[in-house]
């Protein structure tokens, strides 16, 4: 048998066990038994089993058929079929990882919302929470880009040579490696999301 038959033989096998899973999960859905679709569209009970267990391949009419039989496109029918596993992380309100930094205190808390695994880190996403005004914060250095965006409270904002107003819904992008930090808390409590985006060098 050569490569190219293997590969075929393995496609054929993974889209009959899709197609027979998806077609039994139909079926359930709508209440009817084997006999009820087999009679519906034409074919044999064992025919019909034999399809819902990919023990047989069948033709595009008999999908088509199949489809109809569940108020269903063709393309509805297949619209899962070979989708990338993905990849995706959840991290539920409030489990989200606490961290210390430089001049994390009582009142001053980042929860880490993502946690990259292996050495190179592409991006850091905090929540950050303050609701202590008599704190004094260091400035912070570090690489790559950094985005916040305002959830609660108020606060000056320090980068560089300037500072902003952060208010509810604004937003702010600058560059790590320029000094930056907390300058004076306004209104409490204060919450805001973090994200530095670590740049690749080229």
């Amino acid at each position: 048998m050569t490569e190219a038959t293997t590969k075929t033989n393995l496609v054929d096998d993974s889209l009959a066990r899709y197609l027979g899973t998806t077609i039994r999960e139909l079926r359930q859905k709508h209440g009817l038994t084997i006999a009820d679709v087999a009679e519906q569209i034409g074919i044999s009970r064992g025919m019909l089993s034999k399809i819902e267990n990919a023990q047989t391949s069948t033709s595009l009419e008999t999908v088509t058929k199949l489809a109809g039989a569940f108020g269903v496109s063709l393309s509805t029918l297949f619209r899962n079929y070979n989708m990338p596993v993905g990849g995706a992380q959840h991290v539920k309100d409030g489990a989200g990882m606490e961290v210390v930094r430089r001049g994390t205190k009582c009142g001053h808390t980042y929860h880490l919302l993502a946690y990259e695994q292996g050495q190179r880190r592409l991006f850091e996403p905090f929540l950050i929470t303050m609701d202590d005004a008599s704190e004094v914060f260091p400035t912070f250095e570090h690489s790559g880009i950094e985005f916040i965006y305002m959830l609660d409270g108020k606060l000056e904002y320090r980068h560089g040579q300037h500072t902003y107003l952060l208010e509810p819904g604004d937003a702010l992008t600058f560059r790590g490696d320029v000094p930056h930090g907390p300058e004076n808390l306004i209104q409490l409590p204060i919450r805001f999301l973090a994200i530095i985006y670590y740049v690749e060098s080229s």
